[in-house]
């Protein structure tokens, strides 16, 4: 076994911006699991948008130097004491859940998302961007065989909160839902929500018009611009973008009694006074909601890997070599918008 490691290191947050490198490259020992742990030998990690929310102080790391990254696809290299769920060399996922109490009454009732004491991968204990992690055993999760690394890797969090939000949605089959925006999660999304519900009618608003068709190709029902008026009115919206204005441009496409749902863990303030473009009587009266989506728990992990593993659901990506974290970021916020991008060791 190694010593050292190479990993991908946050030493303060700042706008990316103003540091467009803010990971350092470091060598580092090698973690050693704790009772409960185990310890993973990282294969691939996926660039999240949270990433940019950790870098940029919406939601800061609790410590640093810190290695980014919820994400993780890796083998099983060692095992701390009275760690037994997993043999070595088994494949797993790590995602944007670390840990959790596991007393209170969230944890209690398999709502361990919003549990007081709930800890990230990659915010509030080391993450993927290295060549090793830990993680307690109880918070990774079995990889299918059928899952390629890169392809597993987007689906810890991208794939499983799109995942969450689209049980949260409300939707049932031969409803109209949706997405506003067509990123990392909105593509792999609409995949489970075309296999999950066959008649549900799936319609994209999004800037970009690689990204609209994009999302003609993966089964979309119909594309527009944020402005543009769709065949009918809206069930549910899932908005997956890091800014406001969607929920003032689409509300009025919502149907009475129908639910915006949020899908971001922060979202970014340039843009709060557009707040105030909303009309409230017209546009959120008739019993419309926003729903907001709070991390994710480990079954919605567990559900959207066994999803893929069983179906055809998988995302697509572009790959960076870990050395390549700081470019990977940029191209996240600035560049190419579309599928998942991955940093692969």
């Amino acid at each position: 076994m190694k010593k050292t490691m190479q990993a991908m290191v946050l030493d303060h947050c700042a706008p990316l911006t103003e540091n467009p490198n803010p990971l350092r490259s470091a060598e580092l020992p090698v973690p050693i699991p704790r009772s409960g742990e185990i310890l993973i030998e990282v294969k691939a990690c996926g660039v999240c948008r949270t990433d940019l929310d950790d870098i940029e102080a919406r939601t800061a790391p609790s410590f640093f130097p810190i290695i980014l990254g919820h994400q993780v696809v890796g083998v099983v290299r060692g095992r701390g004491e009275r760690a037994s769920r997993f043999t070595q060399g088994s494949r797993v996922g790590v995602g944007w859940i670390h840990s959790a109490c596991g007393e209170c009454e969230y944890c209690l009732s398999g709502r361990e998302n919003l549990c007081a004491r709930f800890g990230a991968t990659g915010r509030d204990a080391d993450g993927g961007y290295a060549e090793y992690a830990v993680v307690p055993e109880g918070f990774a999760a079995f990889l299918p065989d059928s899952l390629a690394d890169t392809a597993a890797a987007p689906l810890l969090c991208a794939g499983a909160v799109g995942y969450r939000a689209l049980r949260l949605s409300g939707i049932t089959d031969g409803d109209a839902l949706g997405f506003s925006g067509f990123g990392a999660s909105g593509h792999i999304v609409l995949q489970a929500a075309r296999t999950l519900f066959p008649r549900l009618r799936l319609y994209v608003f999004a800037r970009s018009p690689e990204q609209r068709r994009f999302a003609l190709s993966l089964g979309a029902d119909w594309t527009g611009s944020f402005d543009e008026t769709p065949p009918r009115p809206l069930d549910a919206v899932i908005d997956t973008t890091p800014v406001w204005e969607p929920l003032a441009r689409l509300a009025p496409r919502l149907k009475a009694g129908g639910r915006f749902v949020i899908n971001a863990i922060r979202k970014e303030s340039i843009d709060n006074e557009i707040l105030a473009m909303i009309e409230y009587e017209q546009h959120l009266w008739l019993e419309k909601e926003i729903k907001s989506v709070a991390n994710v728990t480990r079954r919605d992990i567990e559900e959207v890997l066994q999803l893929a593993g069983r179906t055809s659901l998988e995302p697509e990506v572009t790959v960076y070599p870990l050395a390549d974290a700081n470019r990977a970021l940029n191209d996240l916020k600035h560049g190419d918008q579309r599928g998942a991008k991955v940093l692969v060791l």
